[in-house]
């Protein structure tokens, strides 16, 4: 069964760090795109980040730029969203979402078009508050 599952969300403190993690069944990760997205209560749901299937390159939104990184670890089959200094406005249900093309992903980043987009993760919730 080819599946995505995210992990590690929870609350925090604003300032505070949380390591998110997307792994992988069924197929092997390191040949996908992989992006980030996340829906705050209300609000559309947005890109955050996005690794490229080829290169490793990675894009972050304007948002979370400074303070998020995308990496992956092949061995672990899993691709995390390190993420830093955290806002209350980055409160929110983090999701991760796989496709082989580069393409894809990148239109659902710039453009919110989430078609194309082969696997879905079922989400991790994030609550940045004191």
């Amino acid at each position: 069964q080819v599946q995505l599952v995210e992990s590690g969300g929870g609350l925090v403190q604003p300032g505070g760090s949380l390591r998110l993690s997307c792994a992988a069944s069924g197929f092997t990760l390191d040949s996908y795109a992989i992006g980030w997205f996340r829906q705050a209560p209300g609000k559309e749901r947005e890109g955050v980040s996005c690794i490229s299937s080829s290169d490793g390159s990675t894009y972050y939104a304007d948002s979370v730029k400074g303070r998020f990184t995308m990496f992956r670890d092949n061995a672990k089959n899993t691709v995390y969203l390190q993420m830093s200094n955290l806002k209350p406005e980055d409160t929110a249900n983090y999701y991760c979402a796989a496709d082989d093309s580069d393409i894809n992903v990148i239109t659902a980043i710039h453009d919110k078009d989430y078609r194309y987009l082969e696997v879905w993760g079922q989400g991790t919730l994030v609550t940045v508050s004191s």
